[in-house]
């Protein structure tokens, strides 16, 4: 479905686990490469319920916007803890920048925040997250998922259906703009 397709997966200690285990498989289902990629604060991470440890594949000064198509940022304490890390602040801002699907869950707009992209942009999150978006300039809703442009975002665990769903659509939206722009480039006329 989506072969070929690059996403990465944000961590740092305390992720939701669901939030991380979840996308991951949705993304892997439907046939996209997926990476997880850390702070570099250490060598693996512990979800905050205590289900899941993931390694990761590379850490964020190592990652460039270039090299994939989407980046998710699971809730949890974990967001808070990426802030901390200007080159996981750098890398969701380029991403943003570049048009790339960036999608947070739960806590994960915290990281949004730091990276500045929330300006006059529709959002949801995890209810006690709303003051802090606001006051980044967005305007939070309560809906279980918000697709503003490239950005995605979506309350909590229960919303994880249709946050993977929306990713996935917005990938195969952007692979349909670019076939779209392929057939559309001026052919040659004979003389």
């Amino acid at each position: 479905m989506l072969d070929g397709k690059q996403v990465i997966i944000l961590a740092e200690e305390g992720f939701e686990d669901s939030e991380l285990v979840e996308p991951l498989r949705a993304m892997k289902d439907a046939g996209v490469r997926v990476r997880i990629v850390g702070s570099g604060s250490r060598d693996s991470y512990h979800g905050k319920r205590g289900q899941t440890v993931v390694r990761p594949d590379a850490i964020a000064d190592e990652v460039n916007a270039d090299d994939f198509d989407a980046v998710i940022i699971p809730g949890g304490y974990a967001p808070d803890k990426m802030r901390l890390h200007q080159p996981m602040i750098d890398l969701v801002r380029k991403a943003s920048q570049a048009g790339k699907v960036v999608a947070a869950i739960c806590h994960g707009p915290q990281l949004l925040i730091s990276a500045d992209i929330l300006r006059d942009r529709r959002v949801t999150s995890w209810q006690s997250v709303a003051v802090d978006l606001r006051n980044a300039g967005a305007e939070w809703v309560d809906q279980p998922v918000v697709c503003d442009g490239n950005l995605i975002t979506a309350r909590k665990p229960a919303d994880l259906p249709r946050f993977n769903q929306a990713i996935i659509e917005a990938l195969q939206a952007a692979d349909r703009e670019r076939a779209d722009e392929a057939h559309e480039s001026p052919g040659s006329v004979a003389h």
